[in-house]
């Protein structure tokens, strides 16, 4: 039987697991056969993708190159684009199909959570005209994951993450409670930046 979730829809987690087994025995695949074998190219898809990319184990300071797509989303989102318009190296990004079914896996629990209380509702956040507040929001979270901090982009990626499956289910409440965790991540990646400014001029 297959598994889904909310209103009897497929489960999400299950489209990601398939979209990245798509060429099976290939160590590494692009964001652009991800998003083909999805289906999709919707800001919401997009974006899931992306946050769950800037999770996987990387290099510090890999999320300066991570991040852009996402930023790149939401400057199009606060423009009030329609559809989703990746530059071809952006398509191109590869991962490890390994390291990103094992990110999957990893954020199985957080992402089933979510699921089970997806519905579409509370439609305020997507009335016309909204969409660019929404961006302009949506980017001061992509950009906290700039910071070459360690762990810092956990807290960004993680909300960018609950926003995306809002995005796709429509459910207002959800795209909320993805903003305010963003909100609280952005204020403690503020603090920790403070405090690294404050104890660097105390060592000057």
């Amino acid at each position: 039987m297959q598994a889904s979730g909310g209103l009897g829809r497929p489960s999400l987690v299950l489209s990601l697991l398939r979209a990245v087994n798509v060429r099976r025995g290939a160590q590494k695949i692009t964001v652009g056969e991800i998003l083909e074998a999805l289906g999709e190219r919707s800001f919401g898809w997009t974006m899931l993708l992306f946050a769950i990319v800037n999770m996987l184990p990387l290099p510090i300071g890999s999320t300066l190159l991570t991040a852009i797509p996402l930023i790149i989303l939401s400057l199009q989102l606060t423009l009030g684009r329609r559809s989703v318009a990746l530059p071809r190296r952006v398509m191109a990004l590869q991962v490890s199909r390994q390291a990103f079914r094992r990110g999957v896996h990893r954020l199985r629990p957080v992402m089933r959570a979510v699921e089970r209380v997806l519905k579409p509702r509370f439609p305020a956040p997507f009335a016309p005209g909204r969409e660019r507040l929404l961006g302009a929001l949506l980017l001061l979270i992509s950009v906290t994951l700039f910071l070459p901090i360690p762990l810092s982009a956990w807290g960004p990626a993680i909300s960018l993450l609950i926003c995306a499956f809002g995005l796709i289910e429509q459910d207002g409440l959800v795209l909320l409670g993805g903003l305010a965790a963003g909100a609280i991540s952005i204020a403690i990646t503020v603090a920790v930046v403070l405090a690294i400014v404050v104890e660097a001029s105390i060592l000057l």
